[in-house]
C-alpha cells in the first residue's frame, strides 16, 4: 500500500523559515537580557511606632501662675532751672595792629657790634697719613714722623700686651684676622670703636683690646685738635 503525503500538511515544507524566525527571536531576547540595567535600591528601615493610651500620669498640667505686674518706672524728677544774674562788668579787649608803615620811625637801633657772634667748633676729620701732628702716645717725643712711629710701635706693644685668645674660640677651633677701624676724637679718647671679623668671638675680643688704649694728645691740623681715624688688624692664629 503506498503511503499519499498532502502537501498542504507538510510540517518540514518551511522548516528554514521557522527555523530563521526562532534564531532572531532569540538574540533579540539574547540583546535585551544583555543590556538590561539594574539599579541598587536604598535600604528603607521600616518601623512601627506603638503609642500606648497616656495614663493620667503622664499628662502635664499647665498651671496659670499669678505673677505680679512689674513695678512702675519712677517719677522724672523735673528740671529746676536757676537764672543767675550777670553781675560780672567784661571788658572788651581791644587788639591793635601790629603792622608799621614808612612813616614811623624806628627807635631802638641795634648796633653791629652788640651782636655776639658764637664760634661753633667743627669736628674734622683728618687722615693719620696727611695729619699735620699725630695723635702722640703717651711717653712718645719727637717731630711729627718720628710721633708716627712711636704710635705705631705702642699700639703693637699695647695689641700683643693685652691679647688673650678667648677659651671658646680656642675649643671651637676659630681664627682669623678681625679689622677694627676707630678715631681718636679731639679730645685725646678713643671712639666709634667698629670691628669686622670671622666670628663674633674674636671681634668681641679685638674690641676689648682696642678699648683699653690709653687717652693721649689729640692730632691737631693748623693748631686746632681735629678727629683721626685709625685701622688696625688684629690676626688670631692658632699655634700647633
Amino acid at each position: 500500500m503506498q503511503v499519499k503525503k498532502n502537501p498542504d500538511v507538510d510540517v518540514n515544507r518551511n522548516s528554514s523559515l521557522y527555523f530563521a524566525i526562532g534564531l532572531c527571536l532569540m538574540l533579540l531576547t539574547t540583546k535585551g537580557l544583555l543590556n538590561y540595567k539594574t539599579y541598587d535600591k536604598p535600604d528603607v528601615a521600616l518601623e512601627i511606632l506603638q503609642m500606648g493610651e497616656l495614663e493620667d500620669e503622664d499628662i502635664i498640667e499647665i498651671v496659670d501662675v499669678n505673677i505680679p505686674p512689674p513695678p512702675p518706672p519712677p517719677a522724672a524728677t523735673p528740671e529746676v532751672i536757676k537764672v543767675v544774674e550777670d553781675v560780672v562788668e567784661i571788658e572788651e579787649t581791644i587788639i591793635e595792629s601790629t603792622e608799621t608803615n614808612m612813616e614811623e620811625a624806628i627807635e631802638d637801633r641795634v648796633e653791629v657790634s652788640d651782636v655776639d657772634v658764637e664760634e661753633v667748633e667743627e669736628d674734622i676729620s683728618v687722615p693719620f697719613a696727611v695729619v699735620e701732628k699725630v695723635p702722640v702716645w703717651p711717653g712718645c717725643t719727637g717731630n711729627n714722623a718720628e710721633l708716627k712711629k712711636c704710635f705705631q710701635d705702642q699700639m703693637v706693644k699695647h695689641v700683643n700686651k693685652n691679647f688673650k685668645y678667648p677659651q671658646q674660640a680656642l675649643d671651637l677651633q676659630i681664627r682669623g684676622k678681625v679689622f677694627v677701624m676707630f678715631v681718636i676724637d679731639s679730645k685725646g679718647y678713643v671712639a666709634n670703636v667698629q670691628v669686622r671679623g670671622p666670628d663674633k668671638i674674636l671681634e668681641k675680643e679685638a674690641s676689648r683690646i682696642i678699648g683699653l688704649v690709653p687717652k693721649m694728645e689729640p692730632g691737631k691740623q693748623r693748631g686746632k685738635p681735629v678727629t683721626i681715624p685709625y685701622s688696625l688688624p688684629i690676626n688670631f692664629v692658632l699655634a700647633n
